[in-house]
């Protein structure tokens, strides 16, 4: 009786094991949703705000610009690094492009870390370079896309300043 309840114990703690490991492999994967027309529109809505206080004119939400910064979020959160660079891409002028956006102008801001979107959209204000694709006057349309990294702590976050054509 006690080998067959040592092995079972083996056995329960070997299945025990196993799941932990399908379960951490699980939660490895990057966490990626696309962005919701209302956390366009009020991330646009932090941007238009020191848009207005220069004098420019506000940009508008864009839902493919949204698409494209949310994919581009989760190609960081995938691979674990912040980077303009894609995966399959040089940067976002050839993303926009492959998406069906054809700019005239396109910029982009990137950050990584426990930042919720307010946060990422304020310390994007506070940094001149950031600030500045912002504020390029000739700039219309607004997406940002975020994912969480395979640690489920890094927010990868993607903003898109564009012009099309």
């Amino acid at each position: 009786m006690t080998q067959t309840r040592t092995a079972l114990g083996a056995i329960t703690l070997s299945l025990l094991a196993v799941c932990t490991v399908a379960v951490g492999s699980a939660q490895a994967a990057a966490t990626c949703q696309p962005t919701s027309n209302a956390q366009n529109g009020a991330a646009a809505q932090a941007s238009n705000a020191m848009r207005k206080g220069k004098g420019l004119a506000p940009l508008a939400p864009n839902a493919r610009l949204a698409r494209i910064a949310a994919a581009h979020a989760c190609d960081m959160a995938r691979r674990g690094t912040m980077t303009h660079k894609g995966s399959t891409s040089a940067g976002p002028k050839q993303r926009a492009k492959a998406a069906g956006y054809a700019p005239r102008i396109i910029a982009e801001n990137i950050a990584a870390g426990p930042f919720s979107q307010g946060q990422a959209m304020a310390a994007w204000a506070g940094s001149r370079g950031h600030a500045a694709n912002i504020l390029i006057p000739q700039v219309r349309d607004f997406g940002i896309g975020r994912a969480v990294g395979a640690d489920g702590r890094t927010v990868y976050w993607s903003a898109v300043y564009a012009a099309p054509r």
